[in-house]
């Protein structure tokens, strides 16, 4: 039995989360801002995680073996977890994002853009702590949502990175499907309802593949992980890397209805999933150390239909 803290854990895979850890013993505690009671069992904590004073506070004398920290996005929220967790936890596993390798969104140095990583991108392929400060050099930061997304997500990482408390994991998860209404982003249910209806779907003229996870895998993913003893980044994603096309018809087979498309040019937006940059992950270093991934074809129909039944 560990002591865990999930730091968030009150919506989508952080609640599968919380759930799965309490089943399998573990005295589990989460800390938010006071959204949602928890599962039975499962104590709770309110502060807002920005506030350091509260923040310790609430905290009291408690110690953890684990902190699994869902919503850390900026650098002064890691440099608070920082502070307050030294010293108090044996084991740091802040969930991350694949959208730290994108290149759009990659700072530039002094010799220029960083360059593109190889494709599929491995955990060695970013060192967030030797990436350039945000407007340091070259580029000037991004006001766009991606960027600030990606950019926030590599500069809290680079925090635990550059002086290390506590032993440290970040888990560059893949785009989370699953769950019908529970998955609040509606990416999914974009294709779903505009192929139903007929409505073409914005595409890039060639799209590249890219990486998902189910929101259950994503889930179990996080609880084994904090039950290891690496450290450092690693990812998280299903076996294959279907692009947007292969996606459209994933849901054409389900919604039984042909897909139409409506390219864009290059640099345009398009649908979710369609991109014109390889950044599909890696997910070697996780079989490696001993996660069983899922397959992405054998999930997805099923994805797909609960997403179909929310929107009837």
């Amino acid at each position: 039995m560990k002591r865990i803290l999930v730091i968030g854990g009150s919506r989508y895979f952080g609640k599968t989360l919380v759930k799965r850890a309490r089943e399998a013993g573990d005295e589990v505690t989460v800390l938010n801002r006071g959204s949602g009671a928890p599962p039975r069992g499962v104590d709770r904590l309110v502060a807002d995680r920005d506030d350091e004073e509260a923040l310790r506070a609430a905290l009291g004398p408690r110690e953890f073996d684990v902190v699994v920290d869902q919503v850390c996005y900026t650098p002064l929220q890691a440099a608070v977890a920082r502070r307050v967790f030294a010293g108090r936890t044996g084991r740091y596993v802040m969930t991350s994002t694949m959208e730290v390798y994108d290149p759009a969104t990659l700072p530039a140095g002094p010799a220029g853009p960083v360059p593109a990583a190889p494709f599929p991108v491995t955990e060695a392929s970013l060192d967030p702590a030797r990436l350039p400060l945000p407007g340091a050099a070259g580029r000037a930061p991004g006001p766009w949502p991606a960027y600030v997304y990606a950019e926030g997500k590599r500069q809290a990482e680079a925090v635990f990175l550059r002086d290390p408390a506590f032993p440290y994991v970040s888990v560059r998860a893949a785009h989370v499907l699953g769950g019908g209404p529970a998955e609040f982003t509606g990416r999914l249910a974009h294709y779903v309802e505009r192929i139903a209806a007929g409505t073409p779907v914005d595409v890039h003229e060639a799209p590249y593949a890219t990486s998902f996870i189910h929101h259950h895998e994503m889930a179990e993913f996080l609880h084994w992980t904090a039950g290891q003893t690496f450290t450092g980044p690693v990812n998280a994603a299903s076996h294959g890397a279907p692009d947007v096309l292969a996606l459209c018809e994933a849901v054409a087979e389900r919604v039984g209805r042909r897909p139409r498309y409506r390219v864009v040019g290059a640099g345009a937006a398009a649908s979710p999933f369609s991109f014109d940059r390889a950044y599909a992950m890696d997910n070697g270093l996780a079989s490696v150390l001993g996660f069983g991934s899922g397959r992405v074809a054998d999930w997805l129909p099923g994805a797909i239909t609960e997403t179909a039944g929310a929107a009837g």
